[in-house]
């Protein structure tokens, strides 16, 4: 079979809930990946920051290998030899109390927003039922009904109603209508992406996350970081609030998690916040289970045995200096932080961001627009200066190619 029949295998068989881009992918080690034809491309998406430390990460996957052989489920019924160790682990490498884990991102922000619901009544003393959590314009925190509710964006929300209520929106990076809406004393929380990914990698301001954080300390609301994206060293920083030093009261993590292996997602929060969910409240039958345990816990010792993070640091200023370089009227503005950056495309002669990204496949390089005009830029954290340079080469003739034509 070739690309073509697998691809029409899934516009059959599949629901059409997603336009991907026209290849098909067999392979993957490091910052590569093959399709099924064998032609080799650069992995300028790392599956939305799921692959931080690269494809098939010889020591993420031999510890899948290893336990996949001994356990892999138990559902929390009852207790495993992996889960205490692995909360353990993680509550020590990121500074909190308690951990509760579940499988996908939007998972975690459900459980995030459950969570601070909950403290908002037994603890802040919110009458029931009247709890709000403000939420930005251009957020994305996943597709269930609750988090779509919190969406600004028509694709995301139009046509799934009715929406579940309890959400402020206000614009992202704009501290005095953070300031308005913390004036209502039944807000709970403020949830917010310290870098918005699938809006075009929108950079805050500096110091927007530390006074916000602040702001609610001020009114008894929980600062809750949705880091599924820009967390676990993909920002430059272990988590992305580092680069402001502040400490979320609920952290969500997600993606990089497993090492791009399988679904893992975790909250974290100190006992004040986590200790309101009682035996019976929240649950997953996959949450926790022995295989996950096992992996997450080897995917963030590779984090900080590769020093990761100080090279996505090192590597993002790098890719943002030569693609600023590139001579073209289709490059409008080049942003990002880490090894999360975007370009956003200006159209010309009917060209688009997606164009860009059809001859960048053609040239080598996967990438994928999102908002039509923006395309993002996220290779795994293990690319070198050698590799990034390449790159950037592929980027800078695929974008002057389709500005030819």
């Amino acid at each position: 079979m070739n690309s073509q029949d697998y691809i029409a295998l899934e516009e059959k068989y599949g629901a059409h809930n997603y336009h991907p881009l026209p290849v098909v992918l067999a392979k993957g080690e490091g910052v590569y990946l093959w399709d099924v034809e064998g032609k080799k491309y650069y992995d300028f998406l790392s599956a939305y920051s799921a692959v931080n430390q690269g494809h098939c990460h010889p020591k993420i996957i031999n510890t899948l290998i290893e336990q996949a052989k001994t356990l892999t489920l138990t559902s929390r019924a009852f207790y495993n030899n992996c889960l205490g160790p692995y909360e353990k682990y993680i509550t020590e490498y990121f500074g909190y109390d308690k951990m509760l884990p579940m499988n996908s991102g939007a998972e975690a922000d459900e459980t995030a927003l459950k969570l601070c619901r909950r403290w908002a009544y037994d603890k802040k003393g919110v009458p029931e039922n009247e709890a709000k959590i403000i939420v930005c314009l251009g957020n994305f925190h996943g597709r269930t009904i609750t988090v779509i509710s919190m969406s600004n964006d028509p694709d995301s929300y139009k046509g799934f109603g009715p929406y579940t209520p309890g959400f402020i929106k206000i614009p992202y990076n704009d501290l005095n209508e953070l300031e308005k809406a913390l004036q209502d004393p039944t807000v709970a929380g403020f949830l917010v992406e310290p870098i918005q990914g699938e809006a075009g990698v929108v950079v805050p301001d500096e110091g927007y996350l530390r006074k916000a954080y602040e702001m609610c300390k001020e009114k008894n609301v929980l600062f809750i970081a949705d880091e599924v994206q820009t967390g676990l060293c993909r920002t430059g920083k272990l988590l992305a609030c580092d680069h402001e030093g502040i400490k979320p009261d609920i952290l969500i993590l997600g993606k990089a998690l497993s090492g791009g292996t399988m679904p893992i997602s975790a909250v974290l929060a100190d006992d004040e916040v986590m200790l309101v969910i009682k035996p019976g409240e929240h649950g997953s039958t996959f949450g926790g289970n022995p295989l996950a345990s096992k992996v997450a816990v080897a995917a963030l010792e590779v984090l900080k045995e590769e020093n990761l993070a100080d090279n996505a640091e090192k590597i993002g200023n790098i890719f943002r200096e030569e693609v600023k370089k590139i001579n073209s009227e289709m490059i409008e503005i080049v942003r990002g932080k880490g090894l999360l950056n975007a370009i956003v495309i200006k159209p010309k002669n009917g060209k688009e961001a997606w164009d860009v990204c059809l001859q960048m496949k053609e040239n080598g390089l996967l990438a994928k627009p999102t908002h039509q005009h923006i395309i993002r830029f996220a290779p795994p954290l293990v690319i070198n200066e050698e590799q990034i340079r390449e790159a950037v080469k592929i980027i800078e003739k695929s974008i002057l190619q389709v500005e030819q034509m």
